[in-house]
């Protein structure tokens, strides 16, 4: 098992790197930074002026290397609108971002796991029609209308819920509803034909003639295997709720990492989007990571291989 980890590990800082490469070049593929940052009615002698302020005229892999090793101590610059260090901008925003997705992967399986299992039990049953219909409809709704509708009914109609802010937990239960929502059909799917291919398979019926109990049956043997795929899949969600929780911020009023993204993109502030990539990035690295280390605890096979 140290053996696996070590190679996971391994492999996990070598895409780090590359990724902290690409997101740093992307910057410069999609155009002159300087004369961005200068704007359109700037003269050559200030997009100049820009360029040599801000190091710009160096090679650009002078430029990576200087930003490399200084976001490895923590320092990722200073942001060029907020005119604050891009470090303390994203760890303050962050907290909403992180808070929102952990709670819109946990609605997700919660959700979605106990429906699909459900739905494998009781194949062509009303559940599994249930669930069908979730799953479409899930992937068929918008989440930015999703949530306006959710805004309208329980906010406006009904008074239940506050329609945005981030004072209280009631501010977050419409949030996480369409953040995991859409997650759920995915997640809903792959465990319903991961339980249905397990519950047919030799061992199960083994189980099932030794007298195990039902519980025992569906938990413990079933379950453990069928849930494999589910998990990587929950990692891949959860580095998407993080990364692409703009929407759902910008319409709850939520000021998150999403959202400053947004704004940094708006206003050309490359030290922010460049941090922000970098950071939405490795959130997917290590939740890959885990996710491959969880797996191979529940599969000895994956340590094998």
């Amino acid at each position: 098992m140290l053996n696996f980890i070590l190679k996971r590990l391994g492999l996990a800082v070598l895409v780090a790197f590359t990724v902290s490469f690409i997101s740093f070049s992307l910057m410069f593929l999609s155009g002159d930074p300087a004369a961005a940052l200068a704007g359109e009615t700037a003269s050559d002698q200030d997009v100049e002026a820009i360029r040599v302020l801000y190091g710009f005229d160096r090679p650009m892999l002078v430029q990576y290397w200087d930003w490399l090793s200084s976001a490895l101590v923590g320092d990722l610059g200073e942001s060029y609108y907020f005119k604050l260090p891009v470090s303390s901008l994203i760890a303050e925003r962050l907290q909403v971002t992180m808070l929102l997705g952990l709670c819109g992967i946990s609605f997700a399986l919660l959700t979605a796991v106990p429906l699909g299992v459900a739905a494998a039990i009781r194949p062509n049953s009303i559940i599994d029609r249930i669930a069908l219909f979730l799953s479409v409809a899930g992937q068929a709704m918008p989440s930015f209308w999703f949530g306006l509708i959710l805004i309208v009914v329980f906010s406006i109609q009904l008074g239940w819920l506050p329609p945005s802010g981030t004072a209280t937990w009631r501010h977050f239960i419409m949030p996480t509803i369409v953040l995991g929502y859409y997650a759920m059909p995915a997640i809903m799917r792959l465990t319903r034909a991961g339980m249905l291919e397990v519950l047919s398979s030799e061992y199960i019926r083994t189980a099932r003639a030794k007298g195990a109990s039902e519980f025992t049956v569906l938990f413990k043997h079933a379950l453990r295997n069928a849930i494999i795929p589910v998990v990587s899949l929950a990692a891949v969600q959860m580095g998407f709720m993080l990364g692409g929780s703009i929407v759902v911020e910008s319409i709850f009023a939520l000021h998150g990492a999403g959202y400053l993204a947004w704004e940094s993109i708006a206003r050309n502030d490359l030290p922010t989007v460049q941090a922000l990539i970098l950071v939405f990035s490795l959130f997917y690295i290590v939740f890959t990571f885990l996710s491959d280390v969880l797996n191979a605890w529940l599969d000895p096979r994956m340590r094998a291989g």
